[in-house]
């Protein structure tokens, strides 16, 4: 499938999604989020795809923030139509899929931007990477989950610090912070990302995924993160993978994981 604003690339059981706007710095418009919705969607169904990484064209921005010019002159009723297709569309759909999805942050993360990172289930970034939510500089808020997604990554004091500020912080201030995992060099930033991705697909596919949903169950309202954890371990006892996984062991050699 063709898209207008992406690039997509599949080696080695990875995917690489690049959103590709250069001229725009990479904005999140209408049209770019519909396409990585049914592309995320697409290779969420692969099964040649084990890990989807994600990242901007060029070396300036990973995204620098949403496409103002889409709705600058929205009513009440259209922000928040808004803010819910797209967090239900994509933000929410990337922190809930059942495979790992890594942001490779090049450059510049801002508003949507960095929204769209912290819906990964981790980030790494070049050593060039500047984040921020700059949204109360326009008169808004963080409308893709940025007010829920920052304060679990950095503390809430620090979250209402940088959205109150609109202050962009560095890739070490944001390794510090914890919003980032590792801070590498440009010309480094996919081969590094590439190295932990071929970690993850050495490891059992449905026992990652009920280790995502287990994960993210401590952050949902109405959840217990442990009840969820352990029916997810338990579940884990009826897979082909854990047979694999224990009889591998045993016998002192590598596990082949099906994700059966």
């Amino acid at each position: 499938m063709n898209y207008e604003n992406l690039l997509i690339s599949i080696e080695e059981k990875i995917a690489t999604v690049t959103i590709n706007r250069p001229t725009k710095l990479n904005a999140l418009n209408k049209a770019t989020i519909s396409d990585l919705s049914k592309a995320i969607k697409l290779l969420a169904k692969n099964d040649d795809v084990r890990v989807i990484v994600l990242t901007g064209s060029g070396e300036k921005a990973f995204v620098a923030g949403a496409d103002i010019s889409e709705f600058a002159n929205y009513t009440i009723v259209e922000g928040a139509q808004l803010a819910a297709e797209g967090q239900e569309s994509l933000f929410d759909f990337i922190e809930n899929l059942k495979k790992p999805v890594i942001a490779a942050v090049n450059g510049f993360a801002l508003g949507g931007g960095l929204e769209l990172a912290m819906a990964c289930h981790f980030r790494i970034a070049s050593d060039n990477a500047k984040m921020g939510l700059p949204e109360v500089t326009l008169g808004l808020i963080p409308g893709y989950g940025g007010t829920q997604r920052l304060p679990q990554l950095v503390g809430k004091g620090r979250a209402m610090e940088m959205i109150m500020t609109a202050a962009m912080v560095t890739a070490e201030e944001a390794k510090q912070f914890g919003l980032v995992n590792h801070v590498v060099s440009q010309a480094e930033l996919l081969s590094f990302t590439n190295i932990i991705a071929k970690k993850i697909i050495k490891n059992a596919p449905y026992a990652i995924s009920k280790a995502i949903k287990a994960i993210n169950a401590n952050y949902k309202d109405g959840k217990d993160g442990f009840e969820t954890e352990i029916k997810s371990f338990g579940k884990c006892f009826g897979t082909q993978d854990f047979k694999e996984g224990t009889t591998a062991f045993l016998e002192k050699r590598k596990a082949e994981f099906t994700g059966k």
